[in-house]
């Protein structure tokens, strides 16, 4: 997290962009399928994804995005003219509480603070996510964005942990399948 708070905004927002690009150009999705994105709080600096937003809506690509209701991640599909207010988190979330009950993603695009070389993710200790993840199918791809490369281990691993199966950043996309896709 101090990696990020360092970077100024200008930084944040070109790496963002090329996090972006190596997304589309390692996954190419493609019209129909179905993203689920998280909204960025911008006063932790996280990944800028208005940017992967505003190209999946552009191509048909299906766009839903997390919102908290009763404790609970749900997926709320979101449009053009979709209407955002400010939780108490800060975080924009869409102003609709109707969860999509899409499970189905292509991809689920995560929050990290930080993750290992073997997939293991820290966010921000809610399990939001690792509850969530254990409902979507199996062969969803749970990618993680981040601003840097793995480098730490992570010890303190929960049995209810789930591991990304990808983690983008400006200059790579890690695989974590182990060799099998």
């Amino acid at each position: 997290m101090q990696h990020r708070k360092a970077l100024s905004n200008d930084e944040a927002f070109l790496l963002s962009e090329k996090i972006f690009e190596n997304f589309v150009n390692y996954f190419m999705p493609v019209p129909g399928q179905k993203v689920h994105v998280f909204i960025p709080i911008v006063k932790f600096k996280e990944i800028d994804t208005q940017l992967f937003i505003t190209y999946f809506l552009s191509r048909n690509i299906k766009v839903f995005v997390p919102k908290i209701v009763d404790a609970k991640l749900i997926s709320v599909e979101i449009f053009n003219e979709s209407k955002f207010e400010v939780n108490n988190w800060g975080i924009s979330e869409p102003v609709s509480n109707e969860d999509s009950g899409f499970l189905d993603f292509n991809y689920v695009i995560t929050p990290l603070l930080y993750c290992d070389k073997k997939g293991n993710r820290v966010g921000y200790g809610k399990g939001f996510y690792d509850a969530f993840f254990e409902m979507v199918p199996s062969e969803t791809k749970k990618i993680g964005v981040n601003y840097f490369n793995p480098d730490e281990n992570i010890d303190d691993i929960w049995e209810n942990d789930i591991p990304l199966d990808y983690l983008v950043t400006p200059t790579d996309v890690l695989s974590f399948f182990n060799g099998s896709e």
